[in-house]
């Protein structure tokens, strides 16, 4: 029994006059113990409704190993909004974007002859065994089952991408198949070509955008001029990109795009309503020109902010629907409680290469192959190979990294070679008498997300390496997702500097102690260039002296009273000390 239905138009619940009024919310990108406190604050802006995407990559890590705890249990977070009071609207379709790694698809279907997104069986086949074992959590979660669940996306943005009709159709059977009973939606731009693409039989067209809704909805209506008006992404905000200005958009400007949605009779979901952050490795990238890393932060200067704070976007919000639909009247939710600690000093250091056998084993390779090839998704991996003296200068060719490489002869590094930067010459290396050690240490910056690269974006050095015009065979490879960090205690105390700055890749330990209950807070890293900060094992994301974004989010949860451990993974130079404060910079 479909809850949602609509006759002339009219969207209705049960036989009742609806208008879903949703925000979008990622579980992926908020720690647990906050999911309640999002989605109340969702709910107090006056949404009856939570939108969240489903990210294969995070419940189907390696294939055939699947995970719905923590950070993934997806099912306690829908239980916990439909505590809150809100319904749902659930977007499981294999692919996502989301400025997500990969856009939400796993990295071992890069090792696999797939046709991503099409009807091919070999693909499809992959789909339905994830379907398999995501889609029966799902099912007794819908409406008709008594649950919250009111809609389900068969396939995100798919004009962007194709026209595979026989795909479309195969993602509706397959939920169908395992008891999907509820509305079925396809969202797209706004746009002839993207419509004509993303639209199927049967399923309800809804359309993104952020703003000039008119124009949007009389483009949907000649497509699909039978049913009611929705915009599911409506772009309230926007993201940020590693070298690039901070974005924002103005409160009241985006609350009159979102009265011109309300005005015109339709319904809305906030894109995002709260954004949170890429925690670890799993920010994707866009390419259009060049490729562009999205940073840690997915704040999306949302009306709910990345640490939980209403802000003046908010209160634009609540304003606007309140002229449309009743809105609560209870207080409104309070911020958590934020703390500046103030500064600490790194304690330790060890070299990357001191702890490389605590992280990782060697493997033999004639060539340098993408690290999919050695079963790794996220991270660094390291090729290693011997130079002989026969030359003391070569020109170093790296045709294709994937996407910054550290160049280091003998430990020492001598460069740095970036995706982006078609226009540097290429490396020229020095080779001692009697030859060295060559090492390249290759960052996974995150796979594109969206557009036609999406299908091809393979990590690591992806074409071979050349000293001047030479294929260079034979490296030692080791994989490094750093899904943990060096346990200092266990390693030889000469590979442990106390108080000593190295220039080559290190990690470096300090000590955070709390008194009292913790606060989430913001880390600072001055002086620091490049890398990964790790808080009590749990990682945070990625930091670069490029900006926009200058602090990273550390949310109370994972913090303790008494001892906290913090490590960071610094590629280039490290500062001398961290710093906490109470407030962020983006």
């Amino acid at each position: 029994m479909i809850s949602l239905s609509w006759p002339q138009q009219k969207l209705l619940l049960e036989g009742e006059p609806f208008r879903i009024i949703s925000g979008a919310m990622h579980y992926f990108r908020c720690v647990p113990e906050y999911w309640e406190d999002r989605l109340r604050k969702i709910k107090a802006m006056g949404c009856n409704t939570v939108e969240t995407y489903v990210p294969w990559n995070v419940h189907e890590p390696h294939e055939g190993e699947f995970h719905f705890e923590g950070m993934a249990d997806i099912v306690k977070f829908i239980r916990i909004a439909e505590q809150v009071g809100l319904y749902l609207i659930v977007r499981p379709a294999p692919y996502i974007c989301a400025e997500w790694e990969f856009g939400g698809f796993p990295a071992w279907l890069l090792n696999r002859e797939l046709r991503l997104r099409t009807s091919d069986p070999s693909y499809l086949q992959k789909v339905a065994a994830y379907y398999d074992q995501l889609i029966p959590l799902l099912a007794p979660l819908q409406k008709s089952k008594g649950g919250p669940i009111l809609a389900f996306q068969i396939e995100n943005e798919y004009g962007s991408y194709g026209n595979d009709q026989a795909y479309l159709q195969a993602l509706r059977q397959m939920l169908v198949e395992r008891g999907i009973e509820e509305l079925l939606f396809t969202s797209d731009g706004p746009n002839d070509l993207m419509l004509s693409g993303g639209i199927t039989s049967g399923i309800w067209a809804t359309a993104n955008f952020g703003s000039r809704a008119n124009e949007g909805f009389d483009t949907l209506l000649k497509h699909q001029p039978d049913a009611p008006l929705m915009c599911m992404e409506f772009w309230n905000g926007w993201f940020d990109q590693w070298g690039k200005e901070h974005h924002t958009r103005d409160g009241k400007d985006a609350a009159n795009s979102l009265d011109e949605i309300l005005a015109r009779g339709a319904s809305v979901n906030f894109y995002m309503a709260h954004g949170g952050t890429n925690f670890g490795f799993m920010n994707g990238a866009n390419y259009s020109e060049k490729y562009e890393p999205t940073i840690t932060s997915y704040d999306y200067d949302s009306p709910i902010s990345e640490a939980g704070d209403l802000t003046s976007k908010y209160h634009f919000f609540r304003e606007v629907i309140g002229k449309y639909a009743p809105v609560p009247k209870e207080p409104l939710p309070a911020n958590t409680v934020k703390a500046g600690y103030g500064t600490v000093d790194v304690k330790r250091r060890v070299s990357l290469y001191h702890a490389l056998d605590t992280l990782s084993i060697p493997q033999n390779s004639i060539v340098p192959e993408p690290m999919e090839c050695y079963g790794q998704a996220y991270g660094f991996i390291l090729y290693t190979t011997q130079i002989s003296d026969a030359q003391q200068t070569y020109t170093l060719n790296v045709d294709d990294v994937r996407d910054r490489a550290l160049v280091l002869i003998d430990n020492k590094p001598v460069g740095v070679i970036e995706r982006w930067d078609t226009s540097k010459e290429p490396l020229t290396i020095q080779v001692p008498e009697g030859g060295a050690k060559l090492d390249l240490l290759v960052e996974n910056m995150g796979r594109v997300n969206y557009g036609p690269l999406l299908a091809s974006d393979r990590k690591g050095i992806v074409n071979g390496v050349r000293l001047d015009y030479q294929f260079h065979s034979h490296w030692e490879v080791r994989t490094l997702p750093l899904q943990g960090v060096p346990d200092f205690e266990s390693l030889a105390e000469e590979a442990l500097m106390l108080g000593e700055e190295g220039t080559e890749p290190s990690f470096y330990e300090a000590e955070l102690v709390i008194e009292g209950e913790p606060a989430d807070t913001f880390l600072y890293l001055d002086g620091w260039k490049k890398g990964v900060a790790f808080v009590n094992g749990f990682n945070l994301g990625r930091y670069w002296e490029v900006g926009p974004q200058r602090s990273l989010y550390v949310p109370a949860p994972i913090l303790k009273q008494g001892s906290n451990c913090i490590v960071v993974f610094e590629l280039h130079g490290a500062g001398k000390t961290l710093r906490f404060e109470s407030t962020p910079q983006l």
